[in-house]
């Protein structure tokens, strides 16, 4: 495991508390204001970020976060640039867990050698590559272990039996756990099957599992925080990020101001 992301899960288990990551599609809504929000994110209580990878068809994602990468692509936004702008959060953000999250195709037509080499030297620590199964780890996952990159597994509520060993297998980082079946954003996650999900999961690997997908407020955060290691939110930040757009010019501060409020909630709803 990176050192960034195991001392985050270590200093939270000593705190009593799960991790909190939060995901954002890299320039969503444009380059500036979004490495902007990330600051944002980071000082007011982000454990770890996932920072989007902007793709014209993120078919694993719900319409919130579709609409988020497809306004990070008008608005210029490419891998290369979102590459120069993991590098500059890692030179601001020494210690903050940085996860690169996105599909092969990007980065197959870049090339797998240079993104890994450009990713590695920007100072991000784990990749999650939704549309990449375990047999195909030779075309990523292998040689990103390789350079140090974590390369972190989603499970799904129908990760089961012999399927959940192979899934986790190169796993590293962290797993992260589906709560709802289907898309992003578009259902809530129940407590108990998560809590059952962990204990499937960590009878499988030594590795902390966060829950996301289908986490929207405080309240289900803290419910997820109680079962999990971590939780991730995503849907409902972008979704803030997408109402802010509906303002013609976007109301920085005013939009800086409510991330801001909002992560801090959940932050705070991390307790046990």
């Amino acid at each position: 495991m990176g050192a960034r992301i195991e001392r985050c899960f270590s200093e939270a288990k000593s705190q009593n508390r799960a991790v909190l990551g939060m995901f954002v599609s890299a320039g969503d809504p444009e380059a500036e204001l979004s490495e902007h929000i990330l600051d944002r994110l980071v000082t007011h209580g982000a454990d770890f970020i996932e920072l989007g990878m902007p793709f014209s068809d993120p078919m694993a994602d719900g319409p919130a976060i579709q609409a988020s990468s497809l306004r990070a692509i008008k608005a210029g936004m490419t891998l290369e640039h979102s590459l120069a702008i993991a590098r500059r959060f890692r030179q601001k953000h020494p210690d903050t867990p940085l996860i690169l999250m996105g599909y092969f195709n990007p980065i197959y037509i870049y090339g797998t050698d240079r993104f890994i080499a450009e990713a590695t030297d920007a100072g991000v620590d784990g990749l999650i590559i939704v549309d990449l199964p375990p047999e195909e780890d030779d075309e990523l996952c292998t040689p990103a272990q390789q350079a140090g990159l974590d390369f972190i597994r989603l499970v799904t509520p129908t990760t089961l039996g012999d399927r959940l060993e192979v899934v986790l297998n190169n796993a590293g980082g962290f797993v992260y756990y589906v709560a709802i079946a289907g898309i992003t954003g578009t259902k809530s996650a129940e407590t108990d099957s998560i809590k059952q999900a962990m204990a499937r999961i960590s009878g499988a690997t030594t590795l902390p599992c966060v829950t996301g997908f289908g986490i929207r407020t405080a309240e289900q955060a803290h419910q997820a925080a109680q079962v999990s290691d971590g939780v991730v939110v995503g849907s409902a930040l972008v979704q803030i990020i997408e109402d802010a757009t509906k303002t013609n010019p976007i109301n920085h501060d005013k939009l800086l101001s409510e991330i801001g409020e909002f992560c801090a909630g959940l932050a705070a709803a991390m307790k046990r």
